[in-house]
């Protein structure tokens, strides 16, 4: 559906203002969508976003510092978010063998059964794939990479 029928609005200064109210629109839309499957394991789309950073780490460590930057959501305390996965054994912490001001972080056991529940149940496609095809969402991907610089 257009964005002027899913917001009831059509008064947008240029195309340069649809797009970017269609961006953040779609943005809530994607999340609400998703919002479903991590409340179902009681975990949060941040918390997810860190998991996924640390499977991919495994099973070397990483560090608070190395989460912040890979994670979507810039604005996220990555600090918080691993203090609430280690209260819920997803995510385990200690001090590094080379530096001790430094804490080694990794993925549970636990952590990684959930991922893995969470790849069977869906793919990332089964979001779009009723209204992209294969090309049309690569399409996409390659004009948001170009918004971006």
């Amino acid at each position: 559906m257009q964005i002027d029928k899913e917001i009831q609005s059509d008064k947008f200064d240029d195309n340069y203002h649809r797009a970017v109210v269609n961006i953040l629109y779609t943005y809530g839309w994607l999340n609400n969508l998703m919002r479903g499957q991590f409340e179902k394991h009681n975990i949060t789309q941040q918390q997810f976003n860190v998991l996924r950073i640390l499977r991919g780490q495994y099973p070397k460590p990483a560090t608070v510092n190395l989460i912040k930057e890979r994670m979507i959501d810039k604005m996220s305390d990555a600090s918080r978010i691993v203090d609430r996965l280690v209260q819920k054994q997803l995510v385990t912490r200690c001090t590094n063998n080379k530096d001790r001001r430094a804490v080694d972080i990794r993925i549970s056991e636990d952590g990684l059964d959930i991922l893995s529940k969470m790849d069977d149940e869906y793919k990332a496609k089964d979001f779009l794939k009723d209204n992209l095809t294969d090309k049309e969402a690569g399409e996409l991907s390659k004009l948001l990479d170009k918004l971006r610089g």
